[in-house]
């Protein structure tokens, strides 16, 4: 290890030979682009210390950079030369601020004085705030970028004190308000969490929750959709992870009357924008709130527009559950060319149920098997199978033997969904306790000539084959 008076030794000789070259040659990036205060100079008022400090410290900075952060030994030796123009020449180099987060970011992380702590983050949110002051604009580009420097402040004052959580809001907010759809993602996720917090704590209600969640919704599809037109196939997926990030933090707290709130009044702007329409659709699903006139309003243009079996899917599902049953058929038709499985294996049920009140029982038990075509062990799809069965006992037979044999296929059919679907067997079991009392009993079997356990054939549209129980 070289020790730190040979380290002098060796940059000092070098740094004599670069104060006899004309000045841009010790920092050659011109940064005199950024200078907001002209009468500052550049290396300030004595430029040759300036000079020896700056080259000093990033120097060092290189090696602790090269070590990957983790020689303290080379940190130490960045501290005061970096200190000295921070304070003294402070548009020496945009790099003073650069590496000075990065230092004070590293000092935090490995205080654990909370006093002391506080007092880094003080002065890591002073280091963002003079490079703004300093250097409004990007050094190659010329575009201001106080909107980027204020969300990497204010991700780093999330980050290291969350408690300070309002101060992080407004620094976040005006960094959105000034990038608007360049706002890094990271910056949108972090402006978000900050949101909630301030509700949590009651300072905000869940109107600002909803509005903030839309507007960084809408930057991030507008660069998905960027990002997808150039085929960056990386960048759309950490968009499209920041986008999943921000919805679960959202989902437990907009409510429906603030989505139907923000939602209609955006559709009276918009009321042929299908990407809104979709937008709409798919919150209001998500969050549960079909029963708003807007879900069915929304699904209805964007069906108008954009016909789809998925679209046919929710405005079949509403209609039914307003009992309109044969407005929803033309839809559930539809919406069976889904792709979606389990989506498809939800609208064969639903079909199922509007069929059973339109007493279409043959094609209602179609559904149902459709549905048992994806998932053998869907309970659900069994029971209604068996509900059909026991709705059609009394017209299926003439007598009274053979106007009761349809609940022992019903019956069937909720053992089964019992015994291969734990979700269902409450249900299953009430059922059986409530059909089985309806099965003949002993002398009418006797009767008509059979004896329990023999097999028998029910008719009707049933056509199935079951055993001969009576009723206990």
């Amino acid at each position: 290890m070289i020790a730190r008076s040979t380290k002098r030794k060796l940059i000092l000789p070098a740094l004599l030979v670069m104060l006899a070259l004309p000045v841009v040659a010790v920092n050659p990036v011109d940064f005199s682009n950024h200078l907001r205060q002209d009468t500052l100079k550049k290396y300030g008022e004595d430029s040759v210390t300036c000079v020896i400090n700056l080259s000093l410290y990033r120097e060092f900075f290189k090696q602790w950079r090269a070590s990957d952060y983790t020689n303290t030994t080379t940190f130490d030796e960045i501290v005061k030369p970096w200190r000295w123009v921070f304070l003294n020449c402070p548009i020496g180099s945009e790099n003073i601020y650069v590496d000075g987060a990065r230092l004070m970011q590293y000092r935090i992380e490995n205080e654990k004085n909370a006093a002391k702590r506080g007092k880094l983050i003080d002065t890591l949110m002073m280091v963002y705030d003079q490079r703004i002051k300093y250097f409004p604009n990007h050094f190659s580009k010329g575009t201001p970028q106080e909107g980027s420097i204020l969300g990497r402040k204010g991700i780093d004052l999330y980050t290291y004190d969350q408690d300070r959580y309002e101060e992080t809001y407004n620094i976040l907010k005006r960094s959105v308000e000034l990038e608007g759809d360049n706002t890094d993602g990271t910056v949108l996720v972090y402006y978000f969490r900050s949101v909630i917090k301030m509700a949590r704590q009651g300072l905000v209600d869940s109107t600002m929750i909803v509005d903030v969640y839309d507007q960084v919704i809408d930057i991030l599809d507008h660069n998905i959709e960027a990002l997808n037109k150039k085929g960056d196939t990386k960048w759309v997926e950490n968009y499209k992870n920041f986008k999943g990030n921000i919805d679960a933090t959202f989902e437990p707290f907009a409510t429906c009357e603030d989505l139907v709130r923000i939602y209609e009044s955006k559709l009276k702007k918009n009321p042929e924008d299908v990407a809104l329409l979709k937008k709409i659709t798919n919150m209001l699903d998500k969050r549960s709130c079909q029963d708003s006139p807007l879900y069915l309003t929304a699904s209805k243009k964007l069906h108008a527009l954009e016909p789809s079996p998925e679209s046919a899917y929710l405005i079949g599902r509403l209609l039914i559950k307003e009992e309109k049953y044969s407005e929803a058929v033309a839809y559930m038709e539809e919406a069976q060319k889904m792709t979606d499985t389990d989506k498809l294996s939800v609208a064969y049920k639903i079909y199922a149920s509007a069929l059973t009140a339109l007493r279409n029982y043959p094609k209602a038990r179609l559904m149902a098997l459709k549905a048992l075509d994806i998932n053998a062990n869907d309970g659900n799809a069994l029971i209604i199978i068996g509900d059909l069965y026991a709705a059609s006992a009394k017209d299926c037979g003439d007598n009274d033997f053979t106007s009761k044999v349809a609940y022992w296929a019903a019956v069937d059919k909720y053992n089964r969904a019992r015994n291969v679907d734990s979700t269902v067997a409450e249900a299953a079991s009430k059922r059986i306790s409530t059909y089985s009392a309806y099965f003949p009993d002993m002398a009418t079997i006797f009767f008509h000539d059979y004896k329990e356990g023999d097999s028998y054939t029910v008719g009707c549209w049933i056509n199935e084959t079951t055993t001969i129980r009576a009723a206990k």
